[in-house]
């Protein structure tokens, strides 16, 4: 499958949503074009690394004025690795957009069906699954590291939409962003005993030597997608490796913990 996302101006888009909904804005950004200093050089977007805050928030600015939605818009959350999925209405945009001890806690996942609102996750290796309703103009993304994908969180925005906003599965489309790959990502019996209690019956991993395992973490949450009733055509995965890609993204892994972050984004512009 050719790459959904595509590079311009420092940010990755999801083109082909951006064409599916008229004003919506979809994608992720890059570590290019920003002014923080090393290791956080140099779009560092997250404000809970020990980054300069006034470099973070110039980092956010230069990607609000490049995908054309201000920053007063932004919602962000405290991520804790849960499956906490919270829909965002108007009195909450802007939450955690210049200050952290604003966002919204202990939440990994977001929806909308309002415009105006840009809902935002940060990562530096965990996967953004981005989540689009045509029909019912929904939009949300989640972050799911290896504990979110044992949690099914990207499942659970499917069962969301189902019984609490009457999206049948087969109407949503979904992406799976840039993350870590397994060729960088060993993880132990600990981890894969976990995904295997929510995945029994896929192994998007492979035993490297006793106890460690390269895993995929894109092909689970692919899979768990499926199981909840998403069409596989309506499932769109980025090749993009972030600990591969070492001019492109931060790497939690790649960096040993010193690094920045970037942002996965999604929401629609207001007519």
């Amino acid at each position: 499958m050719k790459e959904p996302f595509l590079l311009s101006n420092n940010n990755l888009h999801l083109n082909k949503w951006e064409n599916l909904l008229p004003g919506l804005t979809a994608g992720f950004t890059t570590r290019k074009g920003g002014i923080s200093p090393k290791p956080f050089d140099s779009k560092n977007t997250g404000l809970h690394v020990n980054d300069r805050e006034e470099y973070v928030l110039e980092n956010r600015r230069r990607t609000a004025e490049s995908i054309g939605f201000p920053v007063t818009s932004w919602t962000a959350a405290e991520q804790t690795h849960g499956d906490q999925i919270v829909k965002v209405s108007k009195p909450l945009a802007g939450s955690g957009s210049v200050s952290y001890a604003d966002s919204i806690k202990k939440t990994d996942g977001f929806y909308t069906s309002e415009q105006g609102i840009l809902l935002t996750m940060g990562f530096a290796d965990c996967v953004p699954v981005y989540f689009l309703s045509k029909e019912k103009g929904l939009v949300g993304i989640v972050h799911a590291g290896w504990q979110g994908t044992a949690k099914n969180i990207a499942g659970k925005m499917v069962h969301l939409w189902r019984y609490m906003e009457g999206v049948h599965p087969g109407t949503i489309y979904a992406a799976i962003g840039p993350s870590i790959d397994s060729c960088c990502y060993t993880v132990d019996d600990r981890v894969i005993k976990a995904l295997q209690e929510t995945l029994p019956d896929h192994k998007p991993y492979n035993e490297v030597s006793e106890g460690q395992y390269a895993l995929q973490l894109k092909e689970a949450n692919y899979h768990l997608l499926i199981n909840e009733g998403v069409p596989p055509e309506h499932i769109f995965v980025s090749s993009y490796c972030t600990s591969c890609n070492e001019d492109l993204f931060f790497s939690h892994r790649r960096d040993k913990g010193k690094t920045g972050r970037m942002t996965g984004f999604i929401g629609s512009l207001e007519k």
